[in-house]
C-alpha cells in the first residue's frame, strides 16, 4: 500500500528512483511522482495518476528533468480521489519536497492551523499538511532534520515519511511511525524506500528503521535518532534474497510463478525443523521448549488470507493436541476488551509483518493499558524475517516463501499453513499430547508434500479448460467442510480478488440455512472433497445443489466414488493425509481462480483497489 523510494547520489536519480518504483508496484497504487533538486538548485516534479511506465513516458520527453537527490512515490488513493493533483510528492512554497504513506488522523486540525498562518492548500490529501508544516518548522528552526523532529512531534496516526529542502540539498530526512522504511547503504550514495525490493538491483546492505525512528541520509552518512531523540545506531542486515527473486522469469505472471513456487518453498518451511522423522523444537528458539509446555489455550490474531491459515490451525491444534484456540480478525480484536485465558499464546500471522491491524493487536494485547495478564508470551507466523512484526514478538515462526509480488497471496498462505501444522505438531510433542506414532505419520506427510503438490500442478490444462466456464458467470459459492471450510473461504477470496466475480463460502452443511436460496443454473458452486469422515454429508450437500439445477465444480480425492456427469465437474486429486488436505487442496482453487482471471481480462498481478501489504488501517 504506497510505496517511497529516495535516493542521493554523485549521479543522475531520476532512472534509480523510476525503477525502485516499478519494483513496488505489487503494492497497489493509483497514481506516481517523484521529485528531484536540480542542478540550480531548484524542485523540480512530475506526477500521473496510472501506471509508473505512464510517468516513465514522461520523463523521456523531458530530457533536461536530473538531479543527484530525489524522492519518489507511488500513491494508493485515501484523502482525494486518485488525481495528479494529490499525487505525491508535495510541495510547500517551492522550497520542501514530502511523500508519505500512512494516514494522519489530525489532519484537519493541522490544515486550518496552517491556513490561518497563510498557507495555500493545492489537494485534498492529508498529505500536504504535513509539508506545510515541515516547511513552517524549517523556517523557524533552519535545519531540516530537527523541523521534521519538531514536526512529527503534532501528528497523530500513522506515517513512514520522506522530504528533501532546497535550503539544504545534500540529504534527505525521513520518519517512521507505523509505516515501514528500509535505508540501503550505497559506496558514495545511500537509499531510502518502504521496502527493500526497490533497492535491491543497487544495494544489499540495509538499515531498518525501528518504530518512532528519524534518520538523516547523506551521500556519505547515515544519522538516526530513536523516539526519544537519542541518537543511535542500528544493525546493517546483508539482504539474502537475490534481486532477481522479483523477476517474472518464464511466466506471464507473478502469481503464476508463485503458484508454481509452492512445492519449493513449502521444502524449505519444513527443512531445518525436522530431523528424521521428528520435529525439532530447538528449532523454535532456545526456549521455545519450556514455553509450549506451558501453552493451555491460544489466540489467533491475523487479516484476510492469513486470518484462513488461523481458521485453518484451529481445527488442528484442537483436534490434534487438544489446545483450545480462538482465531479472530485482527482489525476487530484490536478495538475490544478480551476475556484472556489462563496460559494464553498470542499468535500474530502476517506475510509482511507490517499489517497495520496485526501489529496494533499485538501491542495492545501487551501494553499498559490492555494488560497482558495471562498471555505467556507472542510468536508471530511471518514471511519477512526483519519486519516490525518478528522484532516485536518474542518467539518468530518463519516461512520461507521468499518475495511474494502477486496481490492475491498464494504460496505465502501455504506455507503459513505448513509453519502452523509444524507449530501444532511441536506443542503436541512439547506436551506430550501428540503420540510418538501420530507426530512420525504427520512428519513423513510432510515430507510428501511437495511432491503431491506437484502432482496437482500437472492437472493446469484440466483446470485451464474448467475456467471457461465462469466466463459469463458473476457469482460463485465455495463449501467446505471441517477444516476444508476455510480452505473454501480462500479460494472464494482468490477468485473475487482477481477476477471480479462476487464469491462467497460457507460451510456445506449451512446451505439448508440460506445460500441455497441462491442456487440455480446461473450459480456454479465449488468445492473440495478430501476422502475424510465427512465426504458422505458433503456427497448429499451436493446432491441438493444439482436439485436446483446448480453446477457443481468437485476437486476430490482420487478413491472417493463422485462421477463426472452433466454440470457435474470432476478434478481428481492426490490421495494425501486427512491433516494436509487443507494444504493441497488449496492449490487446485489457486489455478481456478487464475485462469478465470486471465479469461476475464482483469490485472492479475494487481488487482484494482487492492494493496499487497496493508500499512494503514
Amino acid at each position: 500500500m504506497c510505496g517511497i523510494v529516495g535516493t542521493i547520489a554523485e549521479r543522475n536519480v531520476t532512472a534509480l528512483l523510476v525503477e525502485g518504483l516499478r519494483r513496488l508496484e505489487y503494492r497497489g497504487y493509483d497514481s506516481a511522482g517523484l521529485a528531484i533538486i536540480d542542478n540550480k538548485q531548484k524542485l523540480r516534479r512530475i506526477r500521473r495518476t496510472g501506471k509508473v511506465s505512464q510517468l516513465a513516458n514522461a520523463l523521456q520527453e523531458d530530457t533536461s528533468f536530473t538531479g543527484k537527490i530525489g524522492i519518489a512515490h507511488t500513491r494508493w488513493a485515501t484523502h482525494g480521489a486518485p488525481t495528479e493533483e494529490n499525487a505525491h510528492p508535495h510541495f510547500s512554497h517551492d522550497q520542501v519536497a514530502l511523500v508519505h504513506n500512512g494516514i494522519i488522523e489530525n489532519h484537519e486540525t493541522l490544515r486550518e492551523y496552517l491556513i490561518s498562518l497563510g498557507y495555500v492548500f493545492t489537494s485534498q490529501t492529508d498529505t500536504e499538511v504535513i509539508v506545510h508544516l515541515l516547511h513552517h518548522k524549517l523556517s523557524e528552526i533552519g535545519d531540516l532534520a530537527s523541523a521534521l523532529k519538531a514536526t512529527v512531534k503534532e501528528l497523530k496516526g500513522a506515517y513512514g515519511l520522506a522530504a528533501m529542502c532546497v535550503q539544504q540539498p545534500d540529504r534527505i530526512v525521513a520518519a517512521r511511525s507505523g509505516s515501514p522504511l528500509v535505508i540501503g547503504l550505497g559506496i558514495g550514495e545511500n537509499f531510502l524506500a518502504s521496502d527493500q525490493l526497490a533497492l535491491r538491483q543497487v544495494t544489499d546492505r540495509f538499515i531498518y528503521l525501528e518504530e518512532g525512528d528519524i534518520a538523516e541520509i547523506t551521500r556519505d552518512n547515515v544519522k538516526l535518532w530513536d523516539q526519544s531523540g537519542q541518537e543511535v545506531k542500528r544493525e546493517i542486515i546483508k539482504a539474502q534474497i537475490s534481486a532477481e527473486a522479483a523477476d517474472k522469469g518464464e511466466y506471464r505472471h507473478f502469481m503464476l510463478k508463485e503458484i508454481y513456487e509452492q512445492p519449493t518453498v513449502i521444502q524449505a518451511t519444513i527443512d531445518g525443523r525436522i530431523t528424521g522423522d521428528k520435529i525439532n523444537l530447538q528449532s523454535f528458539g532456545p526456549n521455545a521448549e519450556e514455553l509450549f509446555a506451558k501453552v493451555k489455550n491460544i489466540q489467533i490474531v491475523a487479516c484476510g488470507t492469513s486470518y484462513h491459515a488461523g481458521l485453518v490451525a484451529r481445527y488442528w491444534l484442537e483436534a490434534l493436541i487438544g489446545i483450545p484456540c480462538q482465531v479472530e480478525v485482527a482489525s476487530e480484536f484490536r478495538y475490544r476488551r478480551v476475556a484472556v485465558q489462563p496460559d494464553t499464546l498470542f499468535l500474530s500471522i502476517s506475510q509482511s509483518g507490517e499489517t497495520a491491524d496485526t501489529l496494533a493487536a499485538l501491542r495492545n494485547a501487551f501494553s499498559e493499558t490492555y494488560p497482558s495478564g495471562n498471555y505467556l508470551g507472542s510468536l508471530a507466523i511471518c514471511n519477512n524475517p526483519t519486519s516490525s512484526l518478528v522484532r516485536e514478538s518474542d518467539f518468530t515462526l518463519l516461512t520461507k516463501a521468499g518475495p511474494e509480488i502477486g496481490v492475491a497471496s498464494t504460496k505465502a498462505f501455504t506455507t503459513q499453513l505448513t509453519a502452523l501444522l509444524l507449530l501444532t505438531i511441536a506443542l503436541g510433542k512439547a506436551q506430550k499430547t501428540l503420540e510418538a506414532e501420530a507426530e512420525t505419520t504427520l512428519i513423513r506427510e510432510l515430507r510428501r508434500l511437495p511432491s503431491r503438490i506437484d502432482e496437482v500442478l500437472a492437472s493446469n490444462k484440466t483446470i485451464e479448460k474448467l475456467a471457461e466456464h465462469f466466463i459469463e458467470k458473476h457469482h460463485a459459492l465455495f463449501l467446505g467442510r471441517g477444516a476444508q471450510y476455510p480452505v473454501a473461504m480462500e479460494g472464494a477470496l482468490k477468485l473475487k480478488e482477481i477476477s471480479y466475480i462476487h464469491a462467497e463460502s460457507y460451510p456445506a452443511g449451512e446451505l439448508k440455512h440460506g445460500p441455497l436460496a441462491l442456487v440455480d443454473a446461473n450459480m456454479p458452486v465449488i468445492t473440495v472433497a478430501p476422502n475424510n469422515d465427512l465426504v458422505e454429508k458433503l456427497k448429499s450437500n451436493l446432491q441438493e445443489v444439482r436439485a436446483r439445477e446448480g453446477e457443481l465444480f468437485i476437486f476430490a480425492d482420487e478413491d472417493v466414488e463422485i462421477k463426472e456427469a452433466a454440470f457435474i465437474h470432476v478434478v481428481n486429486i492426490p490421495h494425501i493425509h486427512d491433516v494436509l488436505s487443507p494444504i493441497l487442496y488449496t492449490i487446485p482453487l489457486q489455478l481456478l481462480s487464475y485462469y478465470v482471471a486471465i479469461l476475464k481480462g482483469t490485472d492479475v498481478d494487481q488487482p484494482r483497489n487492492l494493496a499487497k501489504s496493508v500499512t494503514v488501517e
